[in-house]
């Protein structure tokens, strides 16, 4: 198993000088079917040790990214690479051998509500390491304690609270010392104080382990306030800016103010994209939407 607090100065490939950008993703489309794509062409480098921000409105291809960067699509044309190799869903084995890298925090926790907090944590250790109970039982106590969260050990999911549950998924996240740890809204549904702790968590763990993190959310301040880069994504699958979070806050970009301001008027507009109301609603309007 690797070390709790990996310095990753080199690939665990092959031994190599690690390189900076642990992922790369180059010139990237990707859609559900031909007629609507959720991202065009992008191309990204996220660099390792860092906490990187990406923004956007709903459904601009935040979450998309990282199924693509965790294997769960593949790309329709372009190249996502993880440590220099390339993410091919096809090759099984290789995918699987990556994902032992990674660590996922899903939007919703993700958690197994008939097990305990403790066997939460320890799934993916049971699941993927031969380890012996006892020390099992000592790094699912050491991640939990990370959270906060050693004192519920015992609980069951039904009786943590909804930040409490959040943070649970996080160590399970961190089970195993990924090298990327992925967020995927990590702050919704918390109130103030509990988005301030996962805040925190999020940067105290990615400085102590020396990870890569990408933190996929709505949530501008928080955000600015723990990342090292901010990645900004518009609908239509394109990006708008990306660079530190005081460029972007300080941006004279009418799209990037209108977003890191939560402004209603401006050029990200409120209505999806619909025919004219002429259309749907004229003399000739009232067949079927199908």
């Amino acid at each position: 198993m690797p070390p709790p607090f990996p310095a990753a100065p080199t690939s665990p490939e092959s031994g190599a000088p690690a390189r900076r950008h642990l992922i790369e993703v180059e010139r990237v489309s990707f859609g559900y079917d031909a007629s609507r794509l959720i991202l065009r062409d992008i191309s990204l480098n996220f660099e390792r040790g860092k906490v990187t921000a990406i923004l956007g409105g709903s459904g601009c291809g935040k979450t998309t990214l990282l199924r693509l960067i965790g294997g769960v699509h593949t790309a329709n044309s372009g190249t996502v690479r993880f440590d220099g190799e390339v993410v091919d869903p096809s090759q099984r084995e290789r995918l699987y051998r990556m994902r032992r890298r990674l660590g996922m925090l899903f939007q919703f926790g993700a958690l197994f509500t008939d097990l305990s907090v403790f066997e939460n944590v320890a799934f993916p250790l049971r699941e993927h390491t031969d380890l012996p109970e006892a020390l099992i039982r000592d790094i699912v106590l050491m991640k939990l304690n990370a959270v906060g969260l050693r004192g519920a050990a015992s609980l069951r999911i039904s009786e943590v609270s909804g930040g409490m549950a959040r943070r649970v998924a996080l160590a399970r996240a961190i089970a195993l010392d990924p090298e990327l740890i992925m967020y995927d809204e990590p702050f919704a549904g918390l109130d103030l104080i509990s988005m301030g702790v996962a805040a925190n968590l999020i940067r105290t763990l990615n400085d102590v382990t020396g990870a890569t993190s990408l933190v996929v959310s709505h949530d501008v301040p928080e955000c600015m306030a723990i990342s090292d880069h901010v990645v900004l994504l518009a609908n239509g699958g394109r990006i708008v800016a990306q660079g530190a979070p005081r460029e972007l806050m300080e941006s004279t970009d009418p799209e990037v103010r209108q977003f890191v301001r939560g402004e209603p008027d401006g050029p990200v507009k409120f209505h999806y994209p619909a025919p004219t109301v002429a259309d749907d609603f004229g003399p000739r309007a009232g067949g079927p939407l199908a």
